[in-house]
């Protein structure tokens, strides 16, 4: 039985090991591209560097030109101005939604609840054209202008967050024992402070799951920050594409500009994984 099970764990194993390699391949090629001369670079493919290591000329110009020639510090200052607060107030604004779905007791609770899961497949695409026409509605009858700015991007983002945001921190709290709300309740806690001292620091694991899938979305977006921010504040997605040129003859760039995208990424992740497991299989099982 000990011989079977271990046979078993070294073919779980290495299945993991192959698939890992294949999802790094992606991303070893694009970092090893980004280091070549421009010339090897076109002329033979990345994996050549595996087969002959030694046999290479190295150059970091790439880097160099993307920091300093192509404004991509500007565009990731735009970015994570972006990114931040469209991670955080959907977090924010979710967490109270998710708190009176599960411990408050109100007429219509379980068919709100289902309309607000059931916005989840709205596609965001489709509603661009009729957000865009609010907004510009909303300029000319206040004179605050809304397209354009950093604002817009997050109005947008936070709104289709929403769903999935309460969706996911709901089923957490559904996990906590009630009662412990119900000795916080006796012992006089408001409902204001049942949230902020008690379910909110328990939460913690299923808010950073949902800050890890917000922030990669928002970060990786082009399509959202193209149409309400503009080219006026580019975003790191957009000046990418921008270095890539009408023929693509500057995709050596991209790769350099693409690597240094991975980083902020790659921080938040390696951050907040030991939270992102536990967040999103709480409440699966009672």
């Amino acid at each position: 039985m000990n011989t079977t099970t271990k046979n078993k764990s070294r073919t779980s194993l290495i299945v993991l090991i192959v698939l890992a390699a294949f999802w790094l391949m992606p991303t070893v090629g694009l970092f090893i591209t980004s280091l070549r001369e421009k010339t090897e670079a076109q002329r033979t493919g990345w994996w050549d560097v595996l087969l002959r290591p030694f046999s290479q000329n190295w150059d970091i110009g790439s880097y160099t030109s993307v920091l300093t020639e192509q404004n991509l510090g500007i565009s990731f200052i735009s970015s994570l101005a972006v990114t931040i607060p469209a991670t955080v107030l959907p977090l924010l604004f979710a967490a109270y939604a998710a708190f009176g779905f599960t411990f408050l007791k109100f007429r219509g609770r379980e068919f709100f609840f289902s309309v607000i899961i059931g916005l989840l497949v709205v596609p965001i695409q489709g509603a661009l054209v009729p957000v865009l026409k609010m907004f510009i509605s909303f300029t000319d009858k206040t004179g605050i202008e809304i397209s354009g700015q950093y604002a817009a991007a997050w109005f947008v983002h936070s709104a289709f967050a929403m769903p999935l945001a309460i969706y996911i921190l709901r089923n957490y709290m559904m996990s906590i024992p009630n009662s412990l709300i119900e000795a916080a309740r006796v012992d006089g806690a408001s409902n204001f402070t049942i949230f902020w001292r008690l379910v909110l620091p328990i939460s913690v694991p299923a808010l950073a799951s949902f800050a890890i899938f917000q922030f990669l979305w928002v970060w990786n977006d082009y399509l959202i920050a193209f149409v309400f921010v503009g080219n006026e504040r580019p975003v790191l997605t957009y000046t990418l594409l921008s270095m890539l040129g009408t023929y693509g003859e500057g995709w050596q760039s991209v790769a350099a500009g693409s690597f240094i995208s991975l980083s902020i990424p790659l921080l938040v992740f390696f951050s907040l994984q030991r939270y992102f497991i536990r967040g999103l299989t709480a409440g699966a099982v009672k």
